[in-house]
């Protein structure tokens, strides 16, 4: 650490250009060259790589901020997070590591000389290399590059509950048009000055996309500052296209913007009362895209437009005529100056990289197993609620209770002893989701306004500005939020709408790849699972209609490596709590439990439940009928309500044809369905049959799509004889049990269908129980249509035979 730098010394911009020069010809050097790394000779068609691809626009900008952020640090020790937001940023983020020595550290054949230059080079978007962008691979990222629009909310996250640590994210202006992006600037609404670090946000207007401009690039300043002072921001201005004013202009901005931080924490953290709502700093920086590279090729400009978004010069060995500019660009920046006779970077560009865990590339929070501290978990007992004993008697009757209201009071306690390792998100729906518990030991965050001036009982309740609860009505922050909270070594749960999981589903598939990827990489570990708890569910959202009726967050996570995922459908309260428990002990992977807020009959004690959530399937004797090895007919399901009406569905059939032989299977662990060579933890044939059997007709209610099950079980024997009901599209503002007979979940369907699959085995009461079935359904529906409600009977379940 350069400790003669002190805060208050004259800055040495000399050797922050050096730096900044470095870095570019290092991220050059990527993306063209495969030989003679230090131009010790003319450049020669065969010193290209085969393959010349990457992008460039944005890396100036980068590699220009971080090393002014070295600077930072190096006079002030600061914990600093470097989040790189515009999209394929890699060449950037590996051409610092490099000279930092993070990225040697990792990568044994990079050493900061000639031979790791040329392997760093070689290595770049090369076939079973380093990708274009700041993947898991690159020391010090926590955000994927082509996660287009995420970098702000994962910054937030990877500052809360770290009050010593700083996240530099710099915004691209392509990426601040995205909706993840554009929402994520309300996260200063919520950071606590005293208990949470700080958030740096750098926009840099760079002026186009890929192929036009950019809309705040296009917004007169006036108009910009006047929208980011609504968000929170007070925006400092950095613009120009010369190298000295530019460094001069940003490195004083960065000063002010650090001491305005200082002052922000230390007098909130002083107990002093805030005089309104905060405004924190952020820069905007504007410079030309592809800055310092190719300035006009064949006549047309380039350097400033969208045509240095990717590579600025078409230069290839079948077609080297540019190859004399390509020289020329790669020299003006001074070698000579930045690297020794080995390839190792000179004492001016060192003076400014710190050292240790302060370096970017190597700050222990980026790599969140480093930090990752185990949850210290209650155990789940205290929320467990009352069912009826493990065999305790051949025809039981279930009590009913909430499943998230259960998993409420657990999360409750979770939060009372994890005061700084846990937070649940939700998008404005604890309360709507049954988790209310969780109000008695915390709040929601909120830190934008108060309603001091409105009498009592008026005001909003359960909002304090240290609350563990973060709503905001937006997935897409939930999401981003978690995950840069877990990449940085701490633990979370969302909860949301089942139907609007979806509006994140790019970021769960993109959080998918992250984890996919960063287990290849050795030195990175695991952060704690990204746990989603989807609830008010498709088949409850009677009362809000259509467009809150959609299962297909399902399919999307399940096209993952199913390794990496758990798709759970507890069928009862203590349940629920058993996949809770596991889900927040786990690591390196995602969670999708489905589980309802509703009043539901609860099958399983808590210690059934942990056995029943371990094997991932059972059958359930208490619920199936007769006595021979190989039923007659199967009955399975996936989820609450179809557990339900298929209970009460093989219910009626013991009562009506009693001489059919019906086996009840509940799978709460959907992707063990598939098979074992398929997948490591699916079933092998001889436990799937054991089930399932391998020849009789199978009636399974499934709570998503039907064709997930079939994707699952397409090499199962018993394949042609399954038959999944599940949803089918059809849905409306109407009542519970309606909503069930339009998709054919209900139980008279279920019955009905069992016995047409059964056929001559229901025997002669198979027929007129069928009728009755028949008459029954149609009563049902009547009876809604006329008292605009369900009839009592249907909301019970069933008594045994």
């Amino acid at each position: 650490m350069l400790d003669e730098h002190s805060p208050g010394s004259r800055i040495d911009l000399s050797a922050v250009d050096a730096q900044w020069r470095a870095a570019n010809y290092l991220a050059a050097g990527q993306l063209y060259l495969d030989d003679d790394p230090l131009l010790r000779r003319p450049l020669q068609p065969e010193d290209l790589k085969p393959r010349v691809v990457g992008h460039w626009g944005t890396v100036p900008g980068l590699t220009l901020v971080y090393s002014h952020v070295n600077r930072v640090i190096c006079e002030r020790d600061r914990d600093v997070v470097f989040v790189a937001g515009p999209g394929h940023g890699g060449p950037a983020l590996l051409a610092h590591t490099f000279l930092e020595g993070s990225l040697s550290e990792r990568a044994a054949s990079m050493p900061r000389d000639e031979a790791g230059m040329l392997n760093l080079f070689r290595a770049f978007s090369t076939p079973g290399g380093i990708p274009s962008h700041a993947a898991p691979n690159v020391p010090g990222s926590v955000n994927e590059g082509g996660e287009l629009g995420y970098s702000l909310t994962h910054a937030f996250g990877a500052v809360f509950d770290a009050p010593d640590a700083l996240a530099v994210c710099v915004v691209g202006d392509g990426e601040a048009e995205t909706g993840p992006l554009a929402a994520s600037w309300h996260g200063t609404s919520f950071l606590d000055p005293v208990a949470d670090g700080a958030v740096l946000p750098v926009l840099h207007l760079n002026g186009y996309k890929i192929a036009g401009p950019t809309v705040l690039s296009r917004m007169t300043p006036g108009d910009l500052h006047a929208l980011l002072r609504g968000y929170g921001y007070e925006p400092v201005e950095v613009a120009g296209d010369r190298p000295e004013e530019v460094h001069a202009d940003l490195a004083a901005a960065l000063d002010g913007c650090v001491d305005r931080i200082d002052a922000i924490q230390g007098s909130a953290r002083a107990g002093a009362a805030s005089d309104g709502r905060i405004r924190w700093p952020m820069i905007v920086l504007r410079t030309p895209k592809g800055w310092t590279g190719p300035s006009v090729v064949d006549g047309t400009p380039v350097e400033g437009t969208f045509r240095a978004h990717q590579v600025p010069l078409a230069v290839s060995r079948e077609e080297p005529d540019r190859l004399p500019d390509l020289e020329d660009w790669l020299r003006s920046y001074r070698l000579q100056e930045l690297f020794d006779a080995a390839g190792r970077p000179t004492p001016a560009v060192l003076r400014y990289v710190p050292d240790g865990d302060r370096r970017m590339g190597a700050n222990p929070r980026a790599n969140a197993g480093l930090v990752r501290r185990d949850l210290d978990l209650p155990g789940p007992q205290a929320a467990a609620v009352d069912a009826p004993r493990q065999g305790s008697a051949a025809h039981p009757t279930y009590p009913e209770h909430s499943p998230t209201e259960a998993l409420g009071r657990h999360l409750r306690d979770v939060i009372a002893r994890n005061p700084h390792d846990f937070r649940l998100f939700s998008p404005d729906e604890a309360d709507s989701n049954k988790l209310s518990a969780v109000f008695e030991t915390t709040d929601r965050v909120w830190r934008s306004g108060s309603q001091d001036q409105l009498e009592p009982r008026m005001r909003d309740a359960n909002l304090g500005p240290h609350g563990r609860v973060m709503e905001v009505l937006s997935e897409h922050m939930c999401e981003g939020w978690l995950e840069g909270y877990l990449l940085t070594g701490r633990h979370g749960m969302l909860a949301t709408y089942e139907a609007f999981a979806q509006v994140a589903g790019s970021m769960v598939g993109q959080y998918a790849k992250w984890l996919e990827s960063a287990r290849v990489v050795p030195w990175r570990r695991p952060p704690a699972s990204l746990n989603l708890l989807l609830t008010s569910h498709a088949w409850r959202q009677d009362h809000n209609g259509f467009s809150h009726q959609d299962p297909g967050f399902i399919d999307m996570v399940m096209n993952k490596k199913n390794d990496l995922v758990r798709v759970l459908f507890p069928p009862d309260a203590n349940t629920l709590l058993a996949a809770a428990d596991d889900a927040l002990t786990s690591t390196g992977r995602i969670n999708v439990i489905i589980a309802g807020k509703h009043p539901s009959p609860s099958y399983l004690t808590l210690d059934a439940a942990r056995e029943h959530c371990a094997r991932g399937m059972s059958v359930w004797q208490a619920e199936s009928s007769g006595q021979r090895r190989q039923p007659d007919v199967v009955l399975a399901c996936a989820g609450e309500t179809p557990t339900q009406e298929t209970v009460a569905a093989a219910r009626l059939l013991a009562s009506r044809a009693p001489h059919l032989h019906v086996r009840v299977v509940n799978v709460v662990d959907l992707l063990r369905l598939q098979d074992h060579g398929q997948n490591p933890r699916g079933l092998d044939d001889a436990q799937f049959d054991a089930a399932f059997t391998p020849d009789r007709p199978v009636i399974f209610a499934f709570h998503g799509y039907p064709g997930a099950v079939h994707r699952l079980t397409y090499r199962r024997s018993c394949h042609p004889q399954l038959h999944v009901h599940g949803y089918h599209e059809e849905g409306t503002t109407t009542t519970p049990f309606d909503m069930l007979m339009l998709n054919g979940m209900d139980r008279y369907s279920l019955a009905l269908d069992a016995l047409d699959r059964a056929g001559p085995a229901a025997g002669d009461a198979g027929t007129a129980a069928a009728e009755e079935f028949t008459r029954a359904r149609a009563d049902a529906k009547a009876y809604t249509r006329r008292h605009g409600v369900d009839d009592p009977r249907l909301t019970r379940m069933p008594p045994h035979s």
